[in-house]
């Protein structure tokens, strides 16, 4: 008998994936977690149902979101990393010997626990002595923080269940207030191609530009994320992402990596017409 996971994008359009087996299924006090392996795309996490990374493809999600702000902003020492228990992002930021210290904050010990234990690829950097681990809502814990950060990358669950405070015009001008004066801020921007994950996108992108005087939204292509089509918000007090982008500087790095290039940088940047229609009366 074959097993397969469904995750319902919309009510009409289901991504499915064959399953070899489930590696863990447990209950938090915040969601439900499962881990699977799967012959196409490898060790899967899925959070109350829906799909949070694969080993096949996350390399894309975490390049994308660590090395955008991290070409453009010139000395990046102290970095807030809100979600991200899988590790993946931690994992990218710690290919720079020049950040000091990073604040994780993640709402759910057992994701960090369970993909410890299932998940090493992403996994694999998060007993780093510059990494320190805080157990508690990001919410709450960056209103405490005030020119704190040069970096903070926002990798929360989508805007609902435990994941929806990080998406308010409060969390994002509590972000503004802990970074330093050229401080960046990244975020997940969800899909813009359905009609309920479009909403997300605007609501975001409106409470962020009310927060910063730069604020732009750049593109990656996930294959298992709704419609494929990904959107990531880049805002910052100082840095443009496009005129600051430092090439020369982020290449002689030599970093490997496996989707990320400056050039791919600079295009992410252009989004489609449609993209650019939705997003256009909210920065007005």
């Amino acid at each position: 008998m074959e097993y397969w996971f469904s995750e319902a994008h919309t009510p009409d359009v289901k991504l499915s994936i064959r399953v070899d087996r489930q590696l863990y299924s447990g209950k938090s006090e915040f969601q439900r977690i499962d881990a699977f392996e799967s012959p196409e795309f490898g060790r899967f996490l899925v959070l109350d149902g829906y799909m949070m990374l694969t080993e096949k493809d996350e390399f894309i999600y975490h390049e994308m979101i660590v090395h955008v702000p991290m070409a453009v902003h010139p000395d990046v020492k102290r970095v807030l990393v809100i979600g991200a228990g899988d590790g993946g992002v931690i994992r990218e930021l710690c290919r720079y010997p020049e950040i000091q210290q990073i604040d994780m904050v993640e709402i759910d010990s057992l994701v960090v626990e369970v993909c410890r234990k299932y998940l090493q690829k992403t996994a694999c950097k998060l007993d780093d002595p510059r990494l320190s681990i805080y157990y508690e809502d990001g919410l709450k814990f960056v209103r405490s923080k005030k020119d704190a950060y040069d970096l903070i990358i926002v990798d929360s669950t989508d805007p609902f269940g435990p994941g929806e405070g990080l998406f308010t015009k409060e969390f994002y001008g509590n972000c503004c207030k802990a970074l330093k004066e050229d401080g960046i801020l990244v975020n997940q921007h969800e899909s813009p191609f359905y009609d309920a994950d479009a909403l997300a996108c605007q609501r975001a992108h409106r409470n962020i530009v009310r927060s910063f005087p730069i604020s732009k939204v750049y593109q990656a292509h996930i294959p298992t994320y709704p419609s494929g089509h990904w959107l990531f918000g880049f805002a910052s007090k100082k840095y443009h992402p496009l005129r600051n982008l430092d090439e020369e500087r982020w290449n002689e790095r030599g970093i490997q990596t496996k989707y990320y290039t400056t050039t791919l940088h600079k295009g992410a940047f252009y989004i489609p017409a449609y993209v650019e229609e939705l997003l256009k009366d909210v920065e007005k």
